[in-house]
């Protein structure tokens, strides 16, 4: 009866003295010591609504256990859940906060809210956060349904959703576009390991990305991003390229997958790779830098990383030749990779100084770390090959992007269906916190 009361007011009531006394005779007497009371603001967006009620609240002493407020498509919800104190009444509240808003053309609902009800909302903050984040090339009702009938299923409540991409015009929606929703749910869940596997399901299903994530105060304190160079940074393997330029590519590109996928070792494979470079003349290495191109969301990702303030690095199993300038590029911060030995102006085919391999690289982040003055929880990993999963095992954030099914499988998250950029929405950043994002809102 009561959202039919004060919803019809707008349209159906003008004369303030019937609102005054239809409000007095509701709530006349029902004031106790605790009372609480749950207001609910709708209507199209504008200037001074969130004042309006805040200002008669304050007037009356108001008590504010909590309050949200979002504007979907220029519509504003507003909740405010408040204690009336015990030395005031109700009833005066409730006709102030109506009044202001049927001068600004809002709508409103008022519900009582029990001492034991209040009680039971209290406890619910000791339960386990978690954020489940979906990535894809657009967001359909289906992913959504999909989503939260799982987490349903499990015993979770969503408290809060939040688009992290921004606005993007009807018709500029093609295969390089990208969209992100973010789900905050709370409880300790039946079986969180088979919530995940659930999630990992449906997104193959789906044919999206969908990350689960414990919330934390590290996941919103990242200080440095480290990436893989080949087939992360870039479209490419460059020692792959080289191959081809020394007409030994099969089998290169052969011995490379293998290693990648995780079927031999590293050092093994890049030793022999390398040795079937001999010969190869080092005037090839600019021609192949040349045809390199950055994987998509890459300058998007680091001009955002920068200017947002985070260190960052490549710890590449490739070569410091084609990894220098990659960072000077996308202006990365430090840049670890192996030596590609030359000799008269001819590559020797032997490995000098030590190979950046996967402990390599988990001992450079580490070190890079201590350098930063951060711990290990407040760094990102992103590699594709098995040789990154050293490093995306320790970071306090390891993906795995567009990466072979042993990496996909063993890191803690993944990205396969967006750009690079991606690792943004994982770290909780939207699109309108970069400056590089002008028209994203």
């Amino acid at each position: 009866m009561l959202t039919k009361l004060f919803l019809g007011f707008k349209s159906e009531v003008h004369n303030l003295s019937a609102i005054h006394s239809m409000v007095t005779n509701k709530y006349e007497g029902c004031c106790s010591v605790k009372e609480i009371l749950l207001i609910i603001v709708s209507g199209e967006d504008k200037p001074g609504v969130t004042s309006a009620v805040a200002n008669v609240l304050a007037e009356y002493e108001v008590n504010v256990l909590d309050i949200g407020q979002s504007v979907i498509h220029n519509n504003l919800s507003l909740g405010v859940l408040a204690q009336v104190p015990a030395h005031r009444e109700s009833s005066p509240v409730l006709k102030d906060v109506l009044f202001k808003l049927h001068d600004l053309d809002m709508q409103v609902r008022f519900e009582p809210v029990s001492e034991a009800s209040y009680a039971d909302w209290v406890a619910q903050q000791g339960k386990p956060q978690h954020i489940v984040t979906l990535l894809a090339r657009y967001i359909s009702a289906e992913q959504i349904a999909r989503i939260t009938q799982v987490s349903t299923e499990q015993g979770l409540n969503i408290d809060s959703i939040l688009r992290l991409s921004g606005r993007v015009e009807l018709d500029r929606v093609d295969a390089k576009s990208k969209a992100c929703v973010e789900f905050s749910i709370r409880g300790d869940g039946c079986d969180i390991a088979e919530y995940r596997k659930s999630l990992l399901e449906l997104a193959g299903q789906l044919n999206v990305d969908i990350a689960y994530q414990e919330d934390s105060v590290f996941r919103r304190h990242r200080r440095l991003v480290v990436f893989d160079m080949d087939s992360t940074l870039i479209d490419a393997e460059v020692i792959d390229e080289l191959a081809v330029e020394a007409g030994v590519g099969e089998a290169v590109s052969g011995i490379t997958a293998r290693a990648m996928a995780g079927d031999i070792d590293f050092q093994t494979s890049f030793k022999e790779r390398v040795a079937l470079l001999k010969g190869l003349n080092a005037d090839v290495l600019e021609k192949v830098e040349a045809r390199l191109e950055l994987t998509e969301g890459a300058e998007y990702l680091m001009s955002t990383l920068k200017s947002l303030g985070y260190k960052t690095a490549i710890l590449s199993g490739g070569f410091t030749y084609f990894a220098e300038g990659i960072r000077q590029r996308l202006g990365i911060d430090y840049m670890y990779a192996n030596e590609l030995d030359i000799k008269d102006g001819v590559v020797s085919g032997e490995v000098s100084g030590q190979i950046v391999d996967g402990p390599r690289k988990a001992e450079l982040l580490r070190q890079l770390a201590d350098k930063e003055g951060i711990c290990l929880e407040q760094t990102v990993a992103v590699g594709d090959g098995a040789n990154d999963l050293p490093m995306l095992g320790i970071a306090g954030l390891g993906i795995a992007f567009r990466a072979k099914p042993l990496v996909k499988a063993n890191a803690k998250q993944a990205i396969s269906n967006i750009g690079l950029d991606g690792v943004l929405y994982l770290m909780g950043i939207r699109d309108r916190d970069s400056s590089s994002s002008a028209g994203s809102r």
